[in-house]
């Protein structure tokens, strides 16, 4: 996680400096900021006092902020995880307006007094991670955290961090908001899943069971929507998903594209459950291949032909393709190999689908869902 602190006084910079030291020293990637013209006469300041922990290298810790406030934050809003605003809420609010989006994308934003009394989580509480990183820093500074997210005051169920914490994508959340409030509010909300799950089933949910009544709205995780458990039904979709590819030399970007669509709707499968592309190193450079990675953010990884062969399985042969690359499958082996983890091998769920020059393979790797 990226997390970027800005200071505005000189008791604001040196709490936001103990942050800084602390927090890195706990592996965030941590930036800080302050406002330039605090920073000569606080750097100066610096230079007196004992060398320990919290006055060390100060010319290397906090970047000047010759920018407007706004023009900063919204900066930030592009290229940190969380945002930690050493001042006054006002500040804080006035600076991000402009920038909030939604609670899908919107980073984690925290205001803490300079006096270190309170550590208040602003924006994106449960995706953005704002509440967790809130107690983090209210632990680190012997502050109040300050938390008014009705799921966490009450103690009920929070589907929305649920589903950060493994790693699912939320297919609606406007759904998501009416499940957090029939929690609140006492009412019953059902859980199905595809997968395993380690843990408690948390007591405000209940298991779907076909030979009982069941509720209207409910949470379901899985990797297709093949399915509908429920009236109203919430997917919670895991990143589990292997595409395995094979194509054409100088293949479009766009026929990629069309190729892996139709593949994965054979299985109603959503592209959010996909974690990578995987093929044949021969394929490296292949643009199309790389460009439909990199409009997704999607890591692709390649194998050697010698990987590939050694892949234990059942797979569609092909002579053209074995004298071409010197392995006799390259979508197929690719997704299982792409998809296995710690020697656990993964599942095949669509074999060798072609079209246009394209070949594409999905795998499953194993997994399971965890409740805390």
């Amino acid at each position: 996680m990226k997390v970027s602190i800005i200071s505005f006084s000189r008791a604001g910079y040196r709490l936001s400096e103990m942050l800084y030291w602390v927090m890195k020293e706990r592996g965030y990637e941590v930036e800080s900021y302050t406002k330039s013209k605090y920073t000569k006469k606080v750097m100066d300041e610096s230079q007196l006092e004992v060398d320990d922990r919290s006055f060390r290298n100060v010319k290397q810790f906090a970047k000047p902020v010759d920018a407007s406030i706004k023009e900063w934050a919204g900066m930030r809003f592009r290229d940190s995880d969380a945002i930690v605003f050493v001042g006054a809420c006002g500040i804080a609010v006035r600076s991000i307006a402009p920038f909030v989006t939604s609670k899908k994308i919107d980073p984690a934003v925290i205001v803490v007094d300079e006096q270190g009394g309170f550590a208040i989580s602003l924006l994106s509480g449960h995706i953005g991670g704002a509440n967790e990183l809130t107690e983090e820093i209210a632990d680190i500074i012997h502050a109040t955290p300050v938390i008014t997210t009705a799921t966490d005051i009450n103690k009920k169920f929070a589907v929305d961090v649920f589903a950060r914490k493994n790693g699912c994508y939320i297919s609606d959340m406007d759904l998501a908001k009416e499940i957090s409030a029939a929690l609140v509010d006492g009412k019953e909300v059902g859980f199905a899943s595809d997968f395993p799950w380690i843990g408690d089933i948390p007591a405000e949910l209940v298991l779907l069971d076909e030979e009982k009544e069941k509720p209207e709205i409910g949470i379901y995780v899985t990797d297709n929507y093949q399915k509908h458990p429920f009236v109203h039904t919430l997917y919670l979709v895991p990143r589990v998903v292997t595409v395995g590819v094979g194509c054409r030399k100088d293949t479009e970007k766009e026929t990629v594209e069309r190729v892996i669509r139709r593949a994965c709707d054979e299985l109603l499968l959503p592209s959010v459950s996909m974690e990578r592309v995987a093929s044949i190193d021969l394929k490296k450079d292949e643009a199309g291949i790389i460009g439909y990675c990199q409009d997704r953010n999607l890591p692709f990884v390649t194998y050697t032909k010698e990987e590939l062969a050694q892949v234990e399985g059942t797979f569609a042969e092909s002579k053209f393709v074995e004298e071409v690359t010197g392995v006799d499958n390259v979508c197929e082996r690719s997704a299982v190999l792409g998809s296995s983890q710690d020697g656990v091998k993964s599942m095949l769920i669509l074999r060798k689908y072609a079209e246009d020059g394209v070949t594409v393979a999905l795998a499953r790797r194993k997994w399971s869902v965890h409740f805390e």
